[in-house]
């Protein structure tokens, strides 16, 4: 087998199958200083206008996969909008990369726990854009502990605030502005259906957006609105350097069938597939981008 290292480094779209040992302090993460940097975009995929002047929200696009999503739309033809909570320099970057394919951005910095951060950013979007088509909730935090009781009161608020609670807010305020063809794509997580012992909170906020995703397309079918959800298996973006040990990281995503983490690059398509028309009668479902991992659906 070749070195994935060296061919990480010399193409991109590569996939390594392994990390050196890593450790970022804080959460988000920031995706700049990650070693090595995540594989966001390959030049194997240049885009067919599936998305062509459509204009799509993207909760957590400064980074990872919904920096990868950002750039997959970009390319379909997509105008997008996204919001991210500190991190400025993934920000622009994502920004840089979407306009070098000929498509407009706005980045919103902005904390999604607070419920008028949502009307804040579709504000801002139906003022720069006019209008929205594409709902991509998908930022997420999570903070691993080896017992229930070590999960702080804090953190569960912090932890479901992040990662359920944004959700309903930022759908609540885009929907109206949703029209019959538009799509809703909800990030949920393999740990919905495995289970993790010491990502409680974090598997319980994915198991209700799996229940979220599920109620709510049967909520808007008759609107001719589409929701469903990506459930990735261990992805390599700044979560993980942010939440795991170094140790933990250098072991990351080598437990499932495909022996090896996947990139946010690979999650992208199956966003473009949900947000177009290719999927127009999809609703209510689950696409698991896992590395092999088989799950009860």
């Amino acid at each position: 087998m070749a070195d994935s290292k060296s061919t990480y480094q010399n193409a991109p779209g590569s996939t390594p199958e392994s990390f050196p040992a890593q450790h970022q302090n804080e959460q988000p993460g920031t995706q700049s200083q990650m070693n090595p940097k995540p594989v966001v975009e390959t030049p194997a995929c240049p885009g067919s206008g599936k998305l062509e002047n459509k204009v799509a929200i993207i909760s957590g696009g400064d980074s990872g996969i919904g920096q990868a999503t950002a750039i997959a739309f970009a390319k379909e033809g997509a105008d997008v909008a996204f919001v991210y909570y500190s991190e400025t320099q993934d920000a622009d970057e994502t920004v840089k990369i979407v306009q070098s394919k000929g498509r407009r951005c706005i980045a919103i910095k902005c904390d999604l726990k607070i419920e008028t951060s949502s009307s804040q950013v579709l504000d801002t979007v139906l003022k720069e854009f006019g209008h929205i088509d594409i709902l991509v909730n998908n930022v997420g935090v999570q903070f691993p502990q080896n017992s229930i009781l070590d999960i702080t009161a804090e953190q569960l608020f912090n932890t479901f605030a992040t990662n359920i609670f944004s959700y309903f807010f930022l759908t609540k305020a885009v929907l109206p502005h949703l029209k019959s063809g538009g799509s809703i794509i909800n990030t949920a997580s393999i740990t919905a259906y495995k289970g993790s012992p010491t990502l409680i909170d974090y598997s319980s906020t994915k198991g209700a957006v799996v229940s979220f995703t599920r109620s709510l397309s049967l909520s808007l079918a008759a609107n001719g609105i589409r929701v469903n959800a990506v459930a990735p298996g261990p992805v390599w973006t700044p979560l993980i350097p942010s939440s795991f040990s170094e140790q933990e990281v250098a072991k990351f995503g080598q437990d499932v069938p495909l022996g090896r983490a996947g990139q946010p690059f690979e999650l992208a398509p199956a966003y473009v597939y949900l947000a177009s028309d290719d999927s127009a009668f999809m609703t209510g479902q689950v696409l698991h981008v896992n590395g092999g991992v088989i799950t009860d659906s």
